[in-house]
Order: C-alpha cells, then sequence, then structure tokens
C-alpha cells in the first residue's frame, strides 16, 4: 500500500511540475545548491541486483519505482533528469547515495533510465533540476 501511495504522489508532483517552469522551486539552501553545485553529467542506471535490498535512505529498492541515487542530496527531494541527448525527461525522488564512479551524477532506477534511455548502453549525458525539497528527510530508520 505504501508503495502505491509513494507512486500516485509521484505521479501527481509529476503532473503538477510539468505545469510550472523548469527553475529549482525547494527551499532558499536547496535553490542555492542548484546554483553552486554541477548538476550536468551522465546518468547510470541500476536493477535487479539491488531490487528489494535496503537503500541509503531506509526505503527498500525498486527497480521499477521512479527513484535515483544522489551523492548528496537530501533524500526526499524531487527532481527531473533529463537527457540532453533526446530531450526526454523523467521525475524521480532521491532515495539511495551514489553513483561512485568518476563523471557520473546520478543512478536512475531501472524504470526511471527506460524513460530516457536505452539501458543497453549503460550511461546517457543528463541534466538534473531540482523541482521539491519540502518532503525531505534524513534516514527512514
Amino acid at each position: 500500500m505504501k508503495k502505491l501511495s509513494l507512486i500516485f504522489t509521484i505521479c501527481v508532483l509529476a503532473m503538477l511540475t510539468g505545469c510550472s517552469s523548469t527553475l529549482a522551486t525547494g527551499s532558499p539552501k536547496t535553490i542555492a545548491y542548484s546554483k553552486s553545485h554541477d548538476l550536468v553529467g551522465q546518468a547510470s542506471w541500476y536493477g535487479k541486483r539491488f531490487h528489494g535490498k535496503l537503500t541509503a535512505s531506509g526505503e527498500t529498492y525498486n527497480m521499477r519505482a521512479y527513484t535515483a541515487a544522489h551523492k548528496t542530496l537530501p533524500f526526499g527531494t524531487v527532481v527531473r533528469v533529463v537527457n540532453t541527448a533526446n530531450n526526454k525527461s523523467v521525475d524521480v525522488k532521491i532515495n539511495d547515495r551514489g553513483p561512485f564512479v568518476s563523471g557520473r551524477i546520478i543512478d536512475l532506477s531501472q524504470k526511471a533510465f527506460e524513460q530516457i534511455g536505452n539501458t543497453s548502453k549503460g550511461v546517457v549525458p543528463v541534466r538534473i533540476e531540482i523541482l521539491d525539497d519540502s518532503n525531505t528527510f534524513r534516514y527512514k530508520h
């Protein structure tokens, strides 16, 4: 039931943000973060090997959910990831830490990555836009 409400919440946020501008709309701290950090680089994905395991936030990883791992953004932050090669985008919630490979700035769930690129390629060039940081949290455990 929690997974369904999470998916519903993310879908509603995605629809609402489609009607708003693409500028960061979070707290002043997050807006400052987005201006002072490089949010352009490579996105990769992770799937079956981690499915069902705990993420750094304490949530269970679901490769079919719209979630992502980022090194420093607060858990619960909703971001839009735009593939700069084809302009496709996906909105995801940060619930894990990573990636830990040089040049990569975000790890997407398999489902999220499939929305913007081909999983057989492994990585795509992206830009991250911070959409909402009103539901951030430190840890779930």
